[in-house]
C-alpha cells in the first residue's frame, strides 16, 4: 500500500492544500489473490476528519490504510481546517468547493481516480461527517456514496444562536462567519436538509447514504433526526445506532460496514 503526502494548489482555497493518499497500486499479489475487489479498477474515498482535526487523524487512528489494501481503495484524507467544509466569505475559504470539485478533480487528472461517481465515495466523522453529507447532496455528480458517522448535524442549533451565544465548542463570531447568518441557515446551502429538497425539485439524483452514530454520542439526537427526515423524503439510507460515544472506537467499529456497503457488499456476520 503506497502512502503518499501530497500538497497542490486548488483554485478554491488559493493556496497550497495538503493531504494524506494511500494508493493500493502496489497491493502485492498474495493480498490480489482471489479478491474480487482487485477485478475491478480502484474506487476512491475521499474521508474527512473532524473539528479541530486533521489529515493524519485517519492514518493514526484508525485501520484505514489495511482497509484501502484489503477493498482496493484510493483513500484521500485533505486537510480541512475547523471549516465545516462549507464555501466561506473571503478568498481562499471556498472548502465546498475544494472537496466537491477541486479536489476530485486533481486526483482525477493526476493519478486516474475518482473518473465517475459511482467509483468516488465520501466519509467522514463528526464535522466530517457533515461535510461528507453537504459534499455528497451538493456534488451529486461527483459522489455515488456517502458514509456520515456520528455526524455534527448541528444546523438547527446554530439557527438558533444570536450575538453573544455559542457553545463550549466555540462562540457566535466563529458559527456565523462558518455558516452564514444564523438566521437565514436553515433555508440556505448550508443546510443539508435544504439541498435534499432542492435536489429533489430539480429532479436530480441524491447519492445513497450510510449513517452510523452511538447511542451515547451527544450528537445521536440529530442524527436520529436527520435519519427521520431522509427517510420521509424517501432518500435511500442506512442506519446503525450502538452503543458508542464520539471516538474512533466507535468510527473504527463502523468505517468498514461503511465501505462494505458503499461498494455492495453484504454485511459480514
Amino acid at each position: 500500500m503506497a502512502r503518499m503526502s501530497v500538497s497542490f494548489f486548488p483554485p478554491s482555497l488559493f493556496r497550497t492544500a495538503e493531504l494524506e493518499l494511500f494508493h493500493p497500486g502496489d497491493t502485492p499479489p498474495m493480498f490480489r489473490q482471489n479478491n474480487p475487489c482487485y477485478e475491478r479498477p480502484a474506487k476512491t474515498l475521499i474521508l474527512l476528519h473532524g473539528y479541530s482535526g486533521g489529515k493524519t487523524d485517519w492514518m493514526l487512528n484508525s485501520p484505514i490504510q489495511d482497509l484501502a489494501a484489503r477493498y482496493n481503495l484510493a483513500v484521500a484524507c485533505p486537510a480541512g481546517e475547523n471549516s465545516f467544509y462549507l464555501n466561506q466569505k473571503g478568498t481562499g475559504r471556498a472548502f465546498g468547493d475544494y472537496i466537491g470539485r477541486d479536489l476530485p478533480q486533481f486526483l482525477r487528472d493526476t493519478f486516474g481516480l475518482a473518473k465517475n461517481s459511482e467509483d468516488t465515495l465520501i466519509g467522514g466523522y463528526s464535522m466530517g461527517g457533515f461535510g461528507a453529507l453537504h459534499a455528497g447532496l451538493s456534488h451529486p455528480e461527483t459522489f455515488g456514496h456517502i458514509i456520515a458517522l456520528s455526524s455534527a448535524l448541528i444546523v438547527h442549533e446554530v439557527a438558533q444562536m444570536t450575538p453573544g451565544t455559542g457553545n463550549h465548542m466555540a462562540d457566535y463570531d466563529y458559527y456565523a462567519a462558518t455558516f452564514g447568518e444564523p438566521g437565514e441557515l436553515l433555508a440556505s446551502k448550508n443546510n443539508p436538509e435544504a439541498l435534499v429538497r432542492e435536489r429533489k425539485e430539480e429532479g436530480k439524483a441524491i447519492p445513497g447514504v450510510f449513517m452510523a452514530c452511538g447511542s451515547e454520542d451527544f450528537l445521536i439526537e440529530p442524527n436520529r433526526a436527520f435519519h427521520q427526515f431522509l427517510m420521509e423524503e424517501q432518500v435511500p439510507v442506512t442506519w446503525h445506532e450502538s452503543p458508542g460515544i464520539h471516538d474512533f472506537v466507535f468510527w473504527n467499529k463502523w468505517i468498514e460496514p461503511g465501505i462494505r456497503w458503499a461498494l455492495g457488499l453484504p454485511e459480514e456476520k
